[in-house]
């Protein structure tokens, strides 16, 4: 494909994939335009193929994935995007706001231990793993920009790692590296070479598109099923919060929650909470208490009943039961505060932005009749998620920015298409 055909498929897909509203498209435009020049700045030729991958957001299933438990999660119109060209043995990425490249030479897929934490682990990992499952991998030159924000609980890292893995298909494996496998490969490379724990559910949400369901029973071959609901048609939006707290020093608090989890698992000589009932759990409550304490079984009951609630909240959108959905929203928010306790870190109790966040929220809720809202994603700090008529939008954007900044409170949609090379969409 040449340049002029690829900015000919370039125009005409952007429609498809952002909407026809004429400011969003024309903001698009300019945002692939500017990226194209940083290209030919950079490497003074011209990017044949542009490629997307949205940010995500979790509807239900709050740390429920680690232990092969069940999420609603979705893609958001929020994306990171990239053009390039093939090249030799190297990866070499430019990111909009950044002033060095990573570059990467594949002829080393070893784990580098001072590059975690760093784009360059995550390129590393991916092609790692492109390699070992028997896909191909090369080299590439590229200009990536997101508008995903890092720390805004929307999923920035694994849009990249879904981004990555997008190229390395196009590019070399003609685009037949299934998107289950390429979401697989997005989460290795997080969890062993960029060093942080995560579960799936990210990366099958950036790759897949929409609303989606999904089983982790089996984590190897989870099933993933689109849900058919139109959420534009119930009047509500979805907004995120960033409640501007310090993510700093919070991976003691993440990953102590499957770990605890897993812990009442193996009192029943299961691995995951997935493996145990409601029921067996209760039956040995005093037992329990004496062997994992008192907040991991608080943990893995809130895993066991959010679990059923992901399952009624699918129901409920499938019979477009979007109040008894709401209803469900609330459920989980309160059983996160409660019994999860992923509202705020033991570590620095003075800093609560999260549940001051929520508190104002669900006064503002209950005043006007109508909402929902809950804590988005790993929690402790970034995000929170809260679902309003469309008319209630700009007063709670006013009600909430007395606490926080105007531009902390972001209007999502969701994004029907996952990850995208759109030179052949």
């Amino acid at each position: 494909m040449n340049l002029n055909d690829a900015k000919q498929t370039l125009e005409k897909y952007l429609g498809n994939l952002y909407g026809l509203d004429e400011k969003t498209l024309d903001y698009q435009k300019r945002r692939y335009e500017k990226l194209t020049g940083l290209f030919e700045n950079i490497f003074k030729t011209q990017p044949i193929n542009y490629f997307s991958s949205p940010g995500r957001t979790e509807i239900s299933g709050n740390h429920t994935d680690h232990n092969h438990g069940k999420v609603i999660t979705a893609s958001i119109n929020l994306d990171s995007i990239a053009c390039g060209i093939k090249s030799v043995d190297v990866v070499e990425i430019y990111s909009e706001g950044y002033e060095k490249p990573f570059v990467v030479n594949l002829k080393n897929l070893n784990l580098v231990n001072s590059e975690t934490g760093t784009t360059n682990a995550l390129i590393r990992g991916i092609a790692s793993q492109f390699v070992q499952k028997g896909f191909n991998v090369g080299g590439f030159k590229a200009c990536i920009a997101s508008d995903v924000l890092i720390g805004s609980g929307l999923s920035s890292s694994a849009s990249i790692e879904i981004l990555i893995g997008t190229i390395f298909n196009k590019f070399y494996n003609d685009g037949k590296v299934a998107s289950e496998e390429i979401a697989i490969i997005g989460q290795y490379a997080e969890n062993k070479y960029f060093g942080k724990p995560c579960g799936l559910m990210d990366q099958i949400a950036c790759i897949t598109g929409g609303i989606v369901e999904i089983d982790f029973y089996n984590p190897g071959k989870p099933i993933i099923k689109k849900i058919d609901f139109d959420f534009q048609a119930t009047g509500y939006k979805l907004v995120a919060v960033d409640t501007e707290a310090n993510h700093a020093n919070l991976t003691e608090d993440y990953a102590a929650i499957p770990d605890e989890m897993k812990s009442v698992a193996k009192y029943f000589n299961k691995e995951y909470c997935s493996e145990i009932t409601l029921e067996e759990l209760f039956d040995q409550i005093k037992l329990l208490r004496e062997a994992v304490g008192d907040r991991a079984i608080l943990r893995a009951i809130h895993f066991l009943e959010e679990n059923k609630r992901v399952e009624k909240q699918i129901c409920a959108l499938k019979k477009d039961n979007f109040e008894e959905f709401l209803i469900l929203v609330n459920e989980s928010g309160n059983s996160s505060y409660k019994y999860l306790q992923n509202i705020y870190t033991p570590q620095n109790v003075n800093e609560q932005s999260v549940a001051l966040a929520l508190a104002i929220s669900d006064i503002f809720i209950r005043e006007k009749g109508k909402g929902a809202c809950r804590v988005h994603g790993g929690g402790f700090a970034g995000t929170i998620q809260v679902f309003l008529p469309e008319e209630l939008i700009e007063g709670y954007k006013s009600y909430i920015s007395k606490i926080f900044k105007a531009d902390s409170v972001k209007v999502l949609s969701i994004r029907h298409y996952g990850a995208v090379c759109l030179t052949n969409f």
